[in-house]
């Protein structure tokens, strides 16, 4: 044990915190594998299986800003262990529905859950720590541990039936809601309350703003990876749960190895440019890929730029937004799962009008959209967080050549 993990006072109330990161990440993660069994047995189309998807991260996006809010008046401990609860009971009720409408609208009250969840868990490891650089990287070891193993207990699990993985994962939450209850503690000082003026005021600010439409756009190709890349794969239960593990470890690598260690290197704004432009390779690669085996390897290098992109992106949002971070972190957590949620579901209908392959190419279309924005505006968020990138110094060199010799001294 390090000497930073043995000087904290609340190490055990860190420590469940960040196991309840796990399983709602990997409850996240458990649906990929089961969503065409779920389809074949419900006697559901293509967009309604993703309406699984979507309905969780709408309901979600939605919930996050009432949730940051909810802490200055009940504490971070209630907000956490209720939101715990109540995917609980949704997951355990959604293994026994009988209809796709019925298993969306559990899967809605599961995001509900989750935003009460995400709204307070990176704060409250936060505020619990005395150094917070290693609860951080717990927290995103969780994470990317999360959507390695949730595809493969749904995928093993599923093989049973699709009720099981679900019944699973209630269980676990059930655990993580008792530890919750019995290991959780508010920090010492209560957080000051919030209105909604407040979490939106970081909206103001340039460089949050091309964040925002960067992740904006970022946060749409992910969840078509995510939630319809199952569907395109065809595959069967447990060899979609092993594919997705894959792709959830390539995601854990980029977080845990990667990503920070290329910030150091370039800095985080050219990490995450870097990250999306490879990303939108790896869509073009799908979108083209004539062979499962090339899909395949296409899928696990998009997990490794997904969590390149995601081991920096919460950072820079926290450096560009408002210096309060439950302020910033809702604001932002609303532009991140909002424009994910319509996703999937453009997805599956794409799909079913225009071929397997289209919604690859609309992601490569939106997330086009991204790149050229942060082309545009990567030196306004580099500013603001102390950073240069490349094609700005260039810039600055040409403009440095047409101007006096005391003059291009100030501009560098």
């Amino acid at each position: 044990m390090s000497a930073a993990t043995r000087d904290e006072p609340h190490r055990t109330a860190i420590y469940a915190t960040a196991l309840t990161a796990f399983f709602a990440i990997a409850g996240i993660a458990v649906v990929d594998p089961i969503l065409p069994v779920i389809g074949s047995s419900l006697g559901a189309s293509t967009w309604q299986i993703e309406l699984l998807f979507t309905a969780y991260i709408a309901v979600m996006a939605l919930g996050m800003v009432p949730a940051v809010m909810s802490t200055g008046r009940f504490g971070y401990k209630k907000v956490l262990t209720a939101g715990v609860s109540v995917v609980a009971v949704a997951a355990l009720a959604a293994s026994a529905v009988g209809g796709i409408g019925q298993l969306a609208a559990l899967r809605g009250l599961w995001g509900l859950g989750n935003a009460m969840f995400f709204a307070t868990a990176m704060s409250l490891l936060v505020a619990l720590a005395r150094q917070s650089e290693w609860v951080v990287e717990l927290f995103e070891t969780c994470v990317g541990l999360g959507f390695a193993v949730g595809p493969l207990i749904g995928g093993l699990l599923g093989r049973i039936s699709w009720r099981v993985p679900f019944l699973a994962c209630g269980v676990l939450m059930v655990a993580a809601a008792v530890m919750s209850v019995s290991r959780l503690r508010d920090p010492d000082e209560r957080p000051s309350r919030l209105r909604f003026a407040d979490v939106v005021a970081s909206y103001r600010k340039p460089a949050f703003i091309a964040l925002c439409v960067l992740t904006a756009t970022y946060n749409f190709a992910f969840f078509v990876v995510l939630g319809y890349t199952p569907v395109a794969l065809r595959l069967s239960v447990v060899p979609l749960g092993l594919v997705f593990t894959a792709w959830g470890i390539g995601l854990a690598f980029g977080i845990l190895v990667v990503g920070h260690r290329l910030a150091h290197r370039i800095g985080a704004v050219a990490t995450v440019g870097l990250a999306v432009l490879v990303l939108a390779g790896c869509l073009v690669g799908l979108a083209l890929s004539t062979t499962t085996a090339v899909s395949i390897v296409v899928l696990v290098l998009a997990g490794v730029c997904m969590g390149i992109c995601n081991a920096n992106l919460t950072d820079l949002a926290l450096a560009t937004g408002l210096p309060d971070r439950r302020s910033t972190t809702g604001a932002f957590n609303l532009v991140r799962w909002g424009f994910a949620a319509p996703a999937p579901v453009i997805s599956g209908l794409v799909a079913e009008h225009s071929g397997l392959k289209a919604p690859f190419w609309v992601a490569v279309v939106v997330l086009g959209v991204g790149l050229v924005v942060f082309a545009l505006t990567s030196h306004v968020m580099a500013r603001a967080v102390g950073e240069r990138v490349l094609w700005s110094r260039w810039n600055n060199r040409a403009r440095a050549a047409e101007l006096s010799p005391e003059e291009a001294m100030g501009e560098l």
